[in-house]
């Protein structure tokens, strides 16, 4: 009886066609160790469980150094009569119609898990128990309610502004600001903001006296802002289209800045050459 040697394992890699564009390349999905005596389907069945490919939905094409790429046949075939050597790619493609595969790039249709509160709440290693430990927000005995700190920012709001000179149609820059990033312009509106929610309070169920925080509403010389002068639909001051922007009053520095004129612009390119 004579032996017959088992034979050696051959490294191939692994992949699929790219989905996208031809011009991006095959998508590398893993190398395998296939043994030349496995027949196609066998490695087919192998190879479903790193493409997720259905065997029977399988199409090998073999691609080889210095050869033609050859399309693997014959479902009792060895792998091996197919020349396999060291170096071979092995491209699997999907023979299934688009609407059959499994798309496991969407994440839109799988269902999200949601951690309930109550077992959030009773975690021992979660953020909000270190909170809870080191009485840090709402746990700290000593803080306020949100509206009584809404009430004391209303308070600090009002003596920003009148330290600051700030008032509607004066010049200002928005800080922090250094050279070259200086947004400059114009005061139109200075209040309260309803359309900018606060946290844990419900604007709507307050007293119309209730003082609620100023913003500072800037119309920039240049389109580096956010808006048009509104916010969540409510309007405050009009504006082009992002030239418009809120700042709290500790932001804003009023003074004697005048409009970005061509000669700046032109001494600022110059410098930066």
């Amino acid at each position: 009886m004579s032996f017959a040697p088992t034979p050696t394992d051959i490294p191939v890699a692994i992949t699929t066609p790219s989905s996208s564009n031809a011009s991006s390349g095959p998508r590398l999905h893993s190398e395998r160790r296939i043994t030349p005596s496995w027949t196609v389907g066998q490695v087919k069945s192998k190879l479903e469980t790193m493409t997720g490919i259905p065997p029977g939905s399988q199409r090998l094409r073999l691609k080889a150094p210095g050869r033609e790429h050859t399309w693997v046949e014959g479902e009792d075939r060895t792998i091996g009569d197919w020349g396999l050597v060291k170096g071979c790619e092995i491209e699997v493609h999907d023979t299934r119609p688009p609407s059959a595969r499994t798309n496991f790039t969407d994440l839109s249709s799988v269902e999200k898990y949601v951690l309930p509160t109550e077992t959030y709440e009773n975690l021992p290693n979660s953020v909000l128990a270190w909170k809870k430990n080191q009485k840090l927000g709402r746990f700290d005995p000593n803080a306020l309610l949100p509206v009584d700190a809404m009430a004391e920012q209303a308070r600090k709001d009002v003596e920003e502004v009148q330290n600051r000179g700030i008032a509607v149609e004066e010049r200002a820059i928005i800080l922090p600001s250094s050279p070259p990033h200086i947004r400059r312009g114009t005061i139109r509106f200075v209040g309260p903001v309803p359309a900018i929610p606060i946290s844990g309070v419900d604007l709507e169920t307050l007293d119309a006296s209730t003082p609620l925080p100023i913003w500072v509403g800037i119309e920039l010389d240049e389109p580096t802002g956010k808006n048009d002068g509104s916010v969540n639909g409510k309007r405050y001051f009009t504006c082009p289209n992002k030239t418009g922007v809120f700042v709290k009053p500790e932001k804003v520095e009023v003074g004697d800045f005048p409009p970005f004129g061509l000669d700046e612009l032109l001494d600022e390119n110059m410098e930066e050459i």
